[in-house]
């Protein structure tokens, strides 16, 4: 093994296995284990003594098995992260910010610059990554290595295309769990936030994409792993449309600095919600029924070939909605998708390539995703599974384009739920601030991207 394979990382090695590591390691234990606890160095997890416990008094993690098992019958082996970069990349991007994004943008390198943790609370669809391009030229250029992490596959996905069109000349190593690229030593990393889990100290820059989302917000061995892969003098930067309370009780205290954008690089608002109650529509469908308004609806998307997601709240119903969707609308191309679905991500780039004319899916497709010019229907909305948030999000997948800025956000719900309400009240709040905002603000340019 090459020293750049371990510059940052820690890795799970039995001795046998460590025999050829390069001179220099650092050789840190696995597993803290005391009278009263026993804790995983990987992931910080406080394990259950008699659940992790193995032959000969030896204890396992079961918490991050997916990255590996570790035990106390292993190391860690860690090399310090020395910025061995020989060149600068160049940012390649050709397109301009509106005079909004640059101001965050601004900002954002500002912070790094202080080495600062931030914010950047903006709308779906108000360009976030491009925000962030002048702050990671400029982090490029100082030989910091910087690293884009996000909760969600899809999102890797949909990122690395365009930062490596952005940074043409720049190596990028993309990391997660389904069908990884081997590893690679490089200045700019995309990565699931799980993959943080085998870095130590490693990023002058992190950046989160989608803190709010599933499972990062509801998992504290992540935000641990954040902690972990971050230089202890490194700058954070969250990202996100639907901050936490937990996030702005951190900007109140002023641990957390805050840009904010209330309006699409387009200069449009957000799409708002139409709902439509439908009180019987799962007996309905338990009687291989669909509602009569939606399937008025998707004639009319039959008829001039109008593209749609359609959100429904479990896995299990799936499959009955397709056929009945099939069975009415055979010349419609469609498909399901969900998390545990092998095929995810052909589907949705399938959809993306217009192969299809429509997803069914459940939560997995409700941020990170852009497809353009696409309606959506969510089927249950008042749901419990749609938290507000997850709302807010599906909303956003409508009017992302600049040639398609508007669209229908269309809700069929048995009742007028509380997180339907405060979607909605939460929207008509952005855009009343991005309405404000445009009008304040003359636009000097327009990004021609998302």
């Amino acid at each position: 093994m090459q020293a750049q394979e371990l510059y940052g990382r820690q890795l799970a090695l039995s001795a046998e296995a460590a025999r050829d590591l390069p001179a220099g390691c650092q050789v840190l234990p696995a597993m803290q284990v005391t009278a009263i606890q026993v804790q995983c160095q990987r992931c910080g997890s406080q394990l259950d003594r008699q659940r992790a416990q193995l032959p000969n008094e030896q204890y396992y993690c079961y918490q991050c098995l997916n990255l590996g098992r570790i035990s106390t019958l292993v190391k860690l082996y860690h090399m310090s992260e020395p910025n061995a970069f020989a060149t600068v990349p160049t940012c390649t991007w050709t397109g301009q910010l509106t005079a909004q994004q640059a101001a965050c943008a601004q900002m954002i390198q500002e912070k790094f610059a202080a080495r600062e943790r931030q914010l950047l609370w903006a709308v779906t669809g108000a360009g976030k990554t491009e925000m962030l391009f002048p702050g990671i030229t400029w982090a490029l250029a100082q030989r910091w290595r910087v690293a884009i992490a996000s909760p969600r596959v899809d999102v890797c996905l949909e990122l690395a295309p365009r930062l490596r069109a952005a940074f043409a000349d720049a190596p990028i190593a993309v990391l997660h769990g389904r069908d990884p690229e081997p590893y690679q030593y490089t200045q700019l990393t995309i990565c699931t936030t799980h993959q943080l889990l085998r870095f130590r100290h490693a990023f002058d820059v992190l950046i989160i994409d989608e803190v709010d989302a599933f499972p990062f917000a509801a998992n504290p061995r992540l935000a641990f792993a954040v902690k972990q892969a971050l230089k202890p003098d490194g700058a954070l930067l969250y990202l996100t449309a639907t901050p936490s309370p937990a996030l702005l009780r951190q900007v109140r205290r002023g641990q957390l600095a805050i840009s904010y954008l209330p309006l699409r690089f387009h200069q449009h608002l957000l799409p708002t919600i139409t709902v439509r109650l439908q009180p019987n529509w799962p007996q309905l469908l338990a009687h291989g029924k669909l509602p009569r308004c939606l399937i008025q609806r998707l004639r009319q998307y039959q008829t001039r070939y109008q593209r749609f997601l359609l959100f429904v709240a479990r896995i299990e119903q799936l499959a009955p909605v397709h056929h009945l969707l099939q069975q009415l609308f055979p010349q419609m191309a469609g498909q399901t998708v969900h998390s545990a679905d092998p095929d995810r991500l052909t589907k949705v780039q399938q959809m993306r390539d217009k192969a299809v004319q429509y997803l069914i899916t459940t939560t997995i497709l409700e941020r990170g995703v852009t497809l353009p010019g696409i309606d959506v229907i969510v089927l249950g909305a008042d749901d419990a599974v749609f938290s507000t948030a997850a709302l807010v999000q599906i909303a956003g997948r409508v009017g992302r384009s600049k040639a398609r800025p508007t669209g229908l956000v269309w809700f069929i719900c048995q009742q007028h739920g509380r997180n339907i309400k405060q979607a909605q009240r939460q929207i008509r709040t952005v855009n009343r601030k991005g309405r404000a905002l445009r009008a304040s603000m003359p636009i000097v340019s327009k990004s021609d991207s998302d």
